[in-house]
């Protein structure tokens, strides 16, 4: 009940937003994934609430979602040609090794910047 307590905060004061606690939202808000589920965006709204919850390995000791208002939301906008066009040559762009350039049907670890092979060829050689 304590964590309940300290994440419960319905007028702002503490936190700057109202707060509640995770899964204690009211009704009429959302996330940013809810609202996108209901084919919804926040359309350039402020965060209207959050939701917090004990996390041991933030720093701050909270993990938070930021809610919007749903009757402020507005449509999703519709995907162009061009839009999609666009999508496309970047996620070629994500799954071509810069230095052989071969395509994978995955996107490549941006970690190594290269295909696995590329990156480690003394142990992919033939034998």
């Amino acid at each position: 009940m304590a964590a309940y307590t300290k994440c419960f905060d319905p007028s702002g004061a503490r936190f700057g937003v109202p707060t509640f606690p995770w899964q204690f939202a009211p009704d009429g808000y959302a996330t940013r994934r809810q609202l996108r589920e209901r084919g919804l965006r926040p359309g350039g709204q402020p965060v209207a609430a959050q939701v917090l919850r004990h996390h041991r390995g933030r720093k701050s000791g909270y993990q938070v979602a930021y809610l919007y208002r749903e009757d402020l939301a507005k449509p999703v906008r519709p995907m162009t040609s061009r839009k999609w066009g666009a999508l496309a040559l970047a996620m070629h762009a994500r799954r071509t090794c810069p230095k052989c350039q071969v395509t994978y049907s995955y996107c490549l670890p941006t970690s190594l910047g290269m295909c696995v092979l590329c990156a480690y060829p003394d142990e992919y050689q033939r034998k």
